[in-house]
């Protein structure tokens, strides 16, 4: 039978089927997972027990973006979240030790009051580094990373990374004192000294590195 005596609907479905094909194939390329270690799954704290936490069904999009023991993460000790994290299970504690025990005491000593909440910039994402095609795909793949934009104090003043990190003395001195602090409860720490993909935030993550120290800029 010739592709001229089939039916218009069939001609048509299989031309649908054959663009999506090749969405679906260019999609794949868009990261490589060569090289990366996936976070192990458990964790020493359940989130729920040091903050408004729920765990939440595992994520696996079948190219290498998976969150074994994925929760959803909406504050942590006295901190709330502007938005809700999606992270795996390790991150929540390493988060909120640095919180309570770098954080509020650094904003107790800068502007004499504590941090009541964090605005989220990212947490699970299936994307490469930095947005960058060909990169390998970023922590946040696993969930195995948190971007932070700000943090607003009881007073309702709010200390913004990209404003911040170039800004007065006392919000410097607040900024660069997480960030650096940050680096050993973390594997990789970024902020705005790293350059401009992060200009606007900081990372923390957790990556899986076998022997390499944490890296910190």
């Amino acid at each position: 039978m010739s592709l001229t005596s089939l039916p218009r609907k069939i001609l048509v479905a299989a031309a649908i089927a054959a663009v999506l094909a090749a969405c679906s194939s260019s999609k794949k390329g868009k990261f490589t997972t060569k090289g990366l270690r996936p976070p192990e799954a458990s964790c020493r704290v359940k989130p729920s027990r040091i903050g408004l936490a729920e765990k939440i069904r595992n994520i696996n999009e079948h190219n290498g973006c998976m969150v074994p023991n994925a929760w959803k993460v909406e504050a942590l000790g006295s901190v709330s979240f502007s938005q809700p994290a999606i992270l795996n299970c390790g991150m929540a504690e390493p988060v909120y030790s640095w919180l309570e025990d770098v954080v509020q005491p650094s904003a107790q000593r800068t502007f004499g009051e504590s941090v009541v909440s964090i605005d989220i910039a990212a947490s699970y994402a299936c994307r490469p580094r930095n947005n960058q095609s060909g990169a390998k795909m970023s922590e946040h793949g696993f969930g195995n990373a948190l971007d932070i934009s700000a943090f607003t104090l009881e007073s309702g003043r709010k200390i913004t990374v990209e404003q911040g990190w170039w800004g007065s003395y006392e919000e410097r001195r607040f900024l660069h004192t997480v960030h650096d602090r940050a680096c050993g409860e973390f594997r990789t720490v970024l902020g705005p000294g790293s350059g401009r993909d992060h200009k606007d935030h900081l990372h923390l993550d957790l990556q899986n590195r076998e022997s390499q120290p944490a890296y910190c800029r």
